[in-house]
C-alpha cells in the first residue's frame, strides 16, 4: 500500500501534467492523514487548509479508488465517501486518482 507522502506526490505529477482546476480541495484520509490540492497554485501538499470541497474516506477506501476496486458513487452511496462543500468540484478528482 501506498504511504501518504506517495500519494501526495502523484497526485502532484498529476496536477503538473493535467493542470489545475481553479478551486482547492482536501482528502480527508483519517488517521493516514490529509493531502491539499490547491488547484489555483497546482500544488499538493499535507497541510489541513480550509477547501472548497472537502472529501471524507479511509486510506483503504481511498486505495481501493485510485485502484479502480471501488466505484466513487458506491462509496458515496455506502457511506464510505462522504463530501462536504462543492460536489461537482469533488467530481474533478477522479482523473488526478487514476492508478494512484
Amino acid at each position: 500500500m501506498a504511504d501518504l507522502a506517495q500519494i501526495t506526490a502523484k497526485i502532484q505529477e498529476a496536477i503538473n501534467t493535467n493542470g489545475g482546476f481553479g478551486k482547492t480541495i482536501k482528502l480527508d484520509l483519517g488517521e493516514a492523514g490529509k493531502i491539499f490540492i490547491d488547484g489555483i497554485n497546482n500544488t499538493v501538499s499535507n497541510d489541513d487548509n480550509a477547501a472548497d470541497a472537502t472529501v471524507s474516506l479511509k486510506m483503504e477506501d481511498f486505495m481501493a479508488l485510485a485502484e479502480g476496486r471501488l466505484d466513487p458513487m458506491m462509496a458515496f452511496m455506502q457511506g464510505k465517501l462522504k463530501v462536504a462543500g462543492d460536489m461537482m468540484l469533488a467530481q474533478k478528482l477522479a482523473p488526478l486518482l487514476k492508478g494512484r
